[in-house]
């Protein structure tokens, strides 16, 4: 059985501006993890943070996907299970831009329990980084 976790986050600024944020690795920087991506299809890529006693602190990638600046879908390798992480933007128009997170491969309700409490934190600090 696989899960997928879908989740929608609003923002105001330009859809140009969330594309950056989700693809330009010093702005990923910012608001996931350190991290070598480039969106190009076939890169293979590595999110790193503090490891800890239950994890290795790396998340490793490869681009799926680049449909600038609606789409863009990558793989997610970490603690033994790999998901597809897909971002559709869309531009909802008096300055907001919906963007849309979809990642699939879940093989139990508590790692995709932890996936959105990971995201909807750092959907927060996304926000910080289009304000900048």
């Amino acid at each position: 059985m696989s899960l997928t976790l879908s989740l929608d986050f609003q923002y105001t600024t330009t859809i140009e501006k969330l594309w950056s944020a989700i693809t330009d690795p010093s702005k990923l920087a910012k608001w996931v993890m350190e991290n070598d991506f480039k969106p190009v299809v076939g890169h293979r890529f590595q999110f790193r943070t503090e490891p800890n006693e239950w994890w290795d602190g790396i998340i490793v990638g490869e681009v799926l996907l680049v449909d600038e600046p609606n789409r863009l879908s990558y793989t997610w390798a970490s603690a033994g299970e790999e998901h597809t992480v897909t971002w559709t933007l869309q531009d909802l128009g008096d300055g907001k831009v919906n963007l849309h997170l979809e990642q699939i491969g879940f093989s139990n309700a508590q790692g995709l329990e932890g996936a959105k409490y990971g995201w909807t934190g750092w959907s927060g600090r996304l926000a910080k980084v289009l304000e900048e």
